[in-house]
């Protein structure tokens, strides 16, 4: 009866069980796996994002498949200002949907026909394999390897592209590792992108979470091949429940002017953003200057703390980060990650993810938040390496 496309194993597996069992004992729990930015603690303006919403305009409908004239200006101010003025986008280059993942289906459904295949990054973030399979997308892997710092494995990448493939995805900064696409990684995806007809997809939701200034080169003005990079308030002002995120198409003139007349097509299908946050787009993205601060030095004492317990043991590592709101633990692989994660969750209680989660190639890895309230982060980091140093012995 169903499509094979949702043919998904929805059974719940051992980790998360776990969770569930711990949560419904109402048993202590340390979770340094927080991703929610409005359930951490950040102080918001409240008043001036609730009065946002009073625009009476909102009551009239003037549809544009783009998304409002007035929401788009913003979301260009915004890159205007992040990137120093130096390059200007166009408003009608951007599109706005509901959510990056609504933005990542409709450039499925812009480049690909039934089955073509999308590089994606591995490690990453495990949304995309549900989002391809919504849309009848395989995705194949690439590898990002740790030598001092991440990088593309460009031997992976040549072996993944084939014929049916349409584009490749850049995380950038990647989730979890906090890594960049450095110049020369970016010179050489956009050259491989036009000798092989390929689409770039920059996925920048981080982006404005930079540990170590001037290392990043925004996909969003890039030139040398067509390029759709999103992101959204979602991360940028903390407010993922207001639903506003966009597609910025850049690339060869010609490129870029028919893929915005097929992408104001799918929109104008769709027609998803709601008139009431887009009158509230200048103030919902305002909101990253006061937010974005708290949580930048949030990260920064979390990381302090986090490389100060490091410093007491030598059982635990941690890789280097570049950006973003995650911390990557290296621990000894004398078991699974998912095993070692339910130890901690059931002896320890603290909630970590295992590298599993974001497919790390192998056991010995668990990804922190860094945006967890500090007293909490402080203390599930210690109880973590008490319980490496413990199985360890």
């Amino acid at each position: 009866m169903f499509a094979q496309r949702t043919q998904w194993n929805l059974a719940v597996n051992r980790f998360s069980r776990a969770i569930e069992e711990h949560r419904a004992a109402k048993r202590e729990l340390l979770d340094l796996s927080a991703s929610n930015p409005t359930a951490v603690g950040l102080n918001m303006d409240a008043g001036q994002i609730l009065d946002a919403f009073q625009e009476p305009r909102a009551l009239e409908y003037h549809p544009d498949p783009k998304g409002m004239l007035l929401a788009r200006e913003a979301v260009a101010e915004y890159y205007r200002e992040r990137d120093g003025g130096k390059s200007a986008l166009d408003p009608e280059k951007i599109i706005l949907t509901t959510s990056t993942s609504e933005g990542y289906s409709f450039v499925f459904r812009l480049l690909c026909n039934p089955g073509d295949e999308v590089l994606v990054p591995q490690p990453s973030y495990p949304l995309f394999e549900f989002l391809a399979d919504l849309q009848d997308v395989r995705l194949v892997p690439y590898t990002l390897f740790y030598d001092h710092g991440w990088h593309v494995d460009w031997t992976s990448v040549d072996s993944a592209v084939n014929a049916r493939t349409r584009a490749i995805i850049v995380v950038h900064p990647n989730n979890p590792t906090g890594s960049y696409i450095h110049q020369p990684e970016f010179e050489t995806l956009n050259a491989l992108c036009l000798q092989r007809n390929l689409a770039l997809i920059a996925d920048e939701v981080f982006f404005d979470y930079e540990h170590l200034p001037g290392t990043k080169v925004s996909f969003a003005h890039n030139q040398g091949a067509l390029t759709f990079t999103l992101s959204g308030i979602s991360k940028i002002s903390c407010l993922p429940q207001m639903k506003l995120a966009w597609i910025v198409a850049g690339g060869p003139a010609q490129l870029v002017h028919e893929a915005g007349r097929r992408l104001e097509v799918i929109a104008d299908t769709y027609l998803s953003m709601n008139a009431v946050v887009q009158l509230a787009a200048p103030v919902l993205l305002e909101q990253r200057r006061r937010v974005q601060p708290q949580l930048a030095a949030r990260i920064r004492e979390n990381l302090q703390e986090l490389d100060t317990q490091i410093a007491r043991q030598s059982m635990a590592s941690r890789l280097q980060i570049e950006a973003g709101w995650y911390a990557i633990l290296r621990v000894p692989a004398v078991r699974s990650d998912e095993d070692l994660a339910i130890q901690l969750l059931q002896s320890r209680s603290v909630l970590a993810h295992p590298g599993h989660f974001y497919d790390f190639p192998g056991e010995g890895h668990l990804v922190l938040s860094l945006i967890t309230p500090q007293p909490e982060f402080a203390e599930g980091v210690r109880r973590i390496l008490a319980e490496i140093t413990a199985i360890s012995a």
